[in-house]
């Protein structure tokens, strides 16, 4: 997945913690491929053939949508999603954006995004900042939440940065369901940038990130709670939201729940999975030298249970 580095970070004026700091939002490049409200009548059989894997089918089903209706835009959609994934067909980029774009000027809002992102990295045309924008204002107009969370994106780019109007983008996709928005007004409520510093309106936004299991949320709100920063003091809810993440591979937060688990904080002792999750956080990356002293002190027992835990984990 691609990503552009955006100005968010450079107002960031201190980590969230010592060990993890938030990282800058980048544009949003997936492209789900939903029947458009704005198109024609929606190509089920295609889309529900595209969702099974079987994208030969699809592209037929969606072909002769076109054939009996010729603004089918949904179909055009679909068949540019087709060609950009490499679907059942050679990887075409130019053949995507031209499906997009045919499927954007009818006023499909799932076209103009991915057009847009097309035109952002320059995947099939010319790359094109003010066109990029431009697609994304109109999927925006009609709810795209990636189109405002992108449009959020793009307010902080630049000379031009405009805080205010970030927010009010990311803010508004947030409530269209992107959870990387909540994200990004947690930032900007941390940091007091487009909006009035509020350490409880940021864990707010965080919790609401991740209840939505955006793992990047479920790290910061449980250092949050750890910290009783803007939220009350609750280990023992930290930890569940740094084991959340941890089962789905965050360093981050398999390096906490492995302190947690060692010492006993938020959760009950246990050395065997605070050394497991260590381990698999070290093989990320994430040195620690204090569970590393910890490990010296497994038993020979210990050290069998650990490894039994790491090959089910694996396994699993």
């Amino acid at each position: 997945m691609k990503a552009f580095a955006v100005a968010l970070a450079a107002f960031l004026l201190a980590p969230w913690s010592a060990q993890a700091a938030p990282t800058a939002p980048a544009a949003a490049t997936s492209i789900p491929v939903l029947p458009s409200a704005t198109s024609a009548p929606a190509p089920d059989k295609a889309f529900g053939a595209y969702q099974r894997g079987y994208f030969l089918t699809a592209m037929r089903y969606a072909l002769q949508r076109l054939a009996a209706h010729p603004n089918d835009a949904a179909a055009m959609s679909l068949l540019g999603q087709i060609y950009k994934d490499g679907a059942a067909v050679r990887k075409n980029d130019a053949e995507a954006a031209r499906w997009f774009a045919l499927a954007a000027r009818l006023g499909d809002r799932q076209a103009q995004f991915a057009l847009g992102l097309a035109y952002l990295e320059g995947d099939g045309v010319k790359k094109s900042f003010r066109r990029a924008k431009a697609l994304f204002e109109k999927a925006a107009a009609q709810g795209h939440s990636g189109a405002l969370y992108n449009l959020g994106v793009m307010s902080l780019e630049g000379g031009d940065q405009n805080f205010a109007r970030a927010a009010k983008d990311f803010r508004l996709a947030a409530k269209a369901g992107d959870t990387e928005s909540d994200y990004a007004m947690a930032m900007l409520y941390r940091a007091g940038k487009g909006v009035a510093r509020d350490s409880a309106k940021a864990a707010a936004w965080l919790r609401r990130g991740a209840n939505a299991r955006n793992v990047d949320c479920e790290v910061e709100y449980a250092i949050a709670l750890f910290n009783g920063d803007g939220v009350k003091r609750d280990e023992a809810g930290a930890a569940k939201y740094f084991l959340e993440a941890a089962a789905v591979n965050n360093p981050v937060a398999q390096d906490r729940v492995a302190r947690m688990l060692a010492s006993g904080r938020g959760v009950p002792k246990d050395l065997v999975q605070a050394v497991k999750w260590h381990i698999l956080a070290r093989a990320a990356g994430v040195k620690d030298p204090w569970l590393d002293q910890q490990m010296k002190t497994l038993t020979p027992q210990q050290r069998v249970a650990v490894r039994q835990a790491l090959k089910q984990y694996v396994q699993d």
